[in-house]
């Protein structure tokens, strides 16, 4: 199963996000099948591809919940 999760980076105290399609066993770190937007904490900046996340979602792809947090925060906006 595909799910569309945040991805890590950054410095210690200083996280960074990719948005990203994976396969639910891979590990939260490993090469990404895609990537759909970032989510920087500290600025409370996102960008998320919209339209792609809604055709994988159409695909089979589930949202973490905290990727449906921002999707919808997102779309509210």
């Amino acid at each position: 199963m595909l799910k569309i999760r945040l991805k890590k980076l950054g410095k210690k105290k200083k996280p960074f996000y990719r948005i990203i399609l994976i396969d639910s066993r891979k590990k939260r770190d490993s090469k990404a099948i895609l990537e759909l937007g970032f989510y920087n904490p500290i600025n409370k900046e996102s960008k998320l591809d919209i339209k792609q996340i809604v055709l994988k979602q159409k695909e089979g792809a589930k949202l973490t919940k905290t990727v449906q947090t921002l999707f919808h925060q997102i779309k509210i906006k």
